[in-house]
């Protein structure tokens, strides 16, 4: 799978354990920064996964941040990305199985890199499963950037 990963300060050593053990894996990954613990701001590096990934540079994305939380609110602000932050197995499985996110979240300072891990396989691993209902629901969210997006 073709993926863009990218952290902000909090996130560069979670990230590189999960490049690495992507790159492992046999994955085709980009990391899009930042590489040092200098402070920076994680909206900058979730519009480069956005970006990324709307251009048809990737299949997925992974965004790290101290919490999660950040860099999925300002992913999410991109028409047509799906962002979940994710601190366990079943969320990053189901979360892709049922509402075909397309990039995970997660928070340095909230799991130990062992557990993201874990969680980043099981969200490589996972497929949108195309149910009807599933289907229906995602054109209800893309009506909400189409319609209110303004």
């Amino acid at each position: 799978m073709r993926l863009v990963v990218a952290s902000d300060h909090a996130g560069v050593a979670l990230k590189g354990r999960v490049v690495d053990e992507l790159r492992k894996a046999g994955h085709e990954v980009a990391d899009l920064g930042t590489y040092t613990t200098e402070a920076v701001d994680y909206p900058e590096y979730a519009q480069k996964v956005a970006r990324a990934l709307l251009a048809g540079e990737a299949e997925r994305g992974i965004l790290i941040c101290g919490s999660g939380a950040g860099a999925c609110v300002a992913a999410n602000k991109f028409k047509g990305i799906r962002a979940a932050t994710c601190h366990d197995t079943f969320s990053a499985r189901q979360c892709v199985e049922d509402d075909d996110v397309n990039v995970l979240c997660m928070g340095a300072r909230v799991i130990g890199s062992e557990v993201a891990v874990e969680i980043v396989r099981d969200y490589v691993a996972a497929r949108f499963s195309g149910l009807e209902r599933h289907r229906r629901r995602l054109a209800e969210v893309a009506g909400f950037e189409a319609n209110f997006g303004k």
